[in-house]
């Protein structure tokens, strides 16, 4: 479709916006010169159509409530991968940031709803010749902004283990099918913590690779340089074995370093953890909002690893506490700039675009944007006015301190292995009442990411593993490695979770998987 040429009255608008005063003969003059120079807009159009993909023919429904467990599911379908594979005959549910060509993809969101993709993501098109089954899409939060699961647009996922509590977001779908065992694997996304914080609210594991490991390619953006997908399993093993298969280079994400070679990460779990260090940040316990039950199950658990021959001391991180005050401005500045007024994908960057996708969503939410959750509107008003007040100098603060903070992490690793502290200072929170007040509603969703969000923002990669209990509810135990050694800290949760005898299901859950 041709771009409508401007009229004096659109130029005039268009003047506006960048503060140039020019009166109705400057704007005669520039018409013919704008007029030419959108003849390469439909140029361009005309030669990406040529090219366009369109979306396959897939079948798939809206559950009834009867078939949607824990309301985790946002569509299901039945996409047959290879017929042999190391994923052949296991069941995946995607999590609905990620695109899977032909079914809807929502995002949580009302400004999202009624697009389909028309191209698969690069992971999704993995899991598919590893002979993965793609069951559906997960329902994940609001624009995946939020650790809680009560801001998607369908209503709050429900954690297996109490149908009253939070099953942790953004990745909350994708928790409740693997903990609920409707799904034998599930995909997940983290830019604050979002693949953990459900993993640990739902006692299932969940690893953040290293900041570009696995391409983000076909997923949603939030903010490019904390974007992460990642694997949410029952075991260890699993979330070794899905990530073989979703991680390396695509050749299509920028945040995928040049020759980047990913190791096996289930060969490295028959390797012996014992002899290797484990540090436990200090600074990870006794946050204010800390339950002494969850620093206590973790301080239990990391003695389970001494016991099981490596060796455990403290350590101390102090840049650690600085570090979700740094994500809050960049995951702040950064969504209402990319996320928001970027339309998903932003500008300036080099990589695949989705264009059917940034229109789609660019449209809705301008005409809609009152349909954003609670918690998106708060990142719209602290970052847009962060931005349109200090003109962005804030966040570019808080991309050099990301080096001294990550400077920080490395200088510990090079004294310890990994780093563990509690993946989350709580258990998973009562989800809030339809009619609760904001005022309830946004500190439930962003409660629980002290821990969580600062390595995303150092890119280091770090696995949640289910410690144990504490009141009845999961806690987690995170661990943190090196840069592109993601092998070491699945080890030693793999160890942990040998030594410990695996870990329970919650009463809700079936045994097997099914769509």
């Amino acid at each position: 479709m041709a771009v409508p040429p401007p009229d004096r009255d659109a130029l005039a608008a268009a003047a506006a916006r960048y503060g140039l005063d020019l009166g109705p003969d400057d704007l005669d003059s520039f018409q013919p010169f704008v007029h030419g120079l959108l003849a390469s807009w439909d140029a361009v159009e005309e030669l990406y159509d040529q090219t366009a993909p369109t979306p396959p023919d897939r079948l798939w429904h809206r559950p009834d409530p009867d078939q949607n467990p824990f309301n985790a599911w946002y569509v299901t379908t039945e996409i047959t991968g290879a017929a042999d594979g190391p994923l052949a005959g296991r069941t995946v549910a995607v999590k609905d940031n990620t695109a899977v060509a032909g079914v809807p993809m929502m995002n949580g969101s009302m400004t999202v709803e009624g697009f389909v993709p028309t191209r698969d993501a690069t992971i999704v098109t993995r899991l598919l010749a590893a002979g993965a089954t793609i069951a559906g899409k997960a329902v994940c939060e609001d624009l995946c902004f939020s650790g809680g699961s009560h801001t998607s647009r369908t209503g709050p996922v429900r954690n297996p283990w109490d149908e009253t509590r939070s099953a942790g977001g953004s990745s909350s779908g994708s928790a409740a099918l693997v903990a609920g065992g409707r799904v034998d694997v599930a995909t997940g996304g983290d830019q604050g913590g979002s693949v953990r914080i459900p993993a640990a609210y739902s006692g299932i594991v969940g690893h953040k690779p290293t900041f570009g490991l696995v391409p983000y390619t076909g997923a949603f953006p939030i903010e490019q340089t904390i974007d992460h997908l990642g694997p949410m399993t029952r075991t260890v093993a699993d979330a070794a074995l899905v990530l073989n298969v979703i991680a390396g280079p695509d050749g299509l994400d920028p945040r995928q370093p040049a020759g980047l070679v990913p190791d096996d990460y289930v060969a490295a779990l028959s390797q012996s953890a014992a002899g290797l260090r484990v540090g436990i940040v200090t600074e990870g316990f006794g946050h204010a909002n800390s339950d002494p039950g969850v620093d206590n199950t973790v301080r239990a658990a990391a003695a389970s690893l001494r016991d099981a021959g490596l060796t455990v001391e403290d350590v101390s991180v102090p840049w650690h506490l600085h570090g979700a005050k740094i994500w809050d401005v960049i995951a702040t500045e950064g969504a209402a700039a990319q996320m928001v007024e970027g339309n998903g994908y932003g500008m300036n960057w080099h990589g695949e675009y989705d264009p059917e996708l940034v229109a789609h969503y660019g449209r809705q939410w301008r005409a809609n944007p009152d349909e954003f959750s609670e918690t998106v509107k708060f990142v719209l008003l602290t970052g847009g006015y962060g931005l349109n007040t200090q003109y962005g100098r804030h966040y570019a603060m808080a991309r050099n301190l990301a080096l001294q903070l990550r400077k920080a992490y490395d200088e510990a690793l090079d004294r310890y292995d990994v780093l563990v502290m509690p993946t989350l200072p709580l258990t998973a929170s009562t989800i809030p009442a339809d009619d609760a007040p904001r005022e309830e509603v946004i500190p439930r969703a962003l409660e629980m990411i002290a821990n969580t969000c600062v390595t995303d923002v150092t890119g280091h990669p770090a696995t949640s593993v289910p410690a144990g209990m504490s009141e009845g509810m999961p806690v987690g135990m995170m661990i943190i490695g090196k840069h592109f050694e993601d092998t070491t800290p699945l080890r030693v949760a793999h160890t942990f979770e040998q030594a410990v005898g695996g870990f329970p299901a919650p009463a809700a859950a079936i045994s097997g998987s099914q769509a």
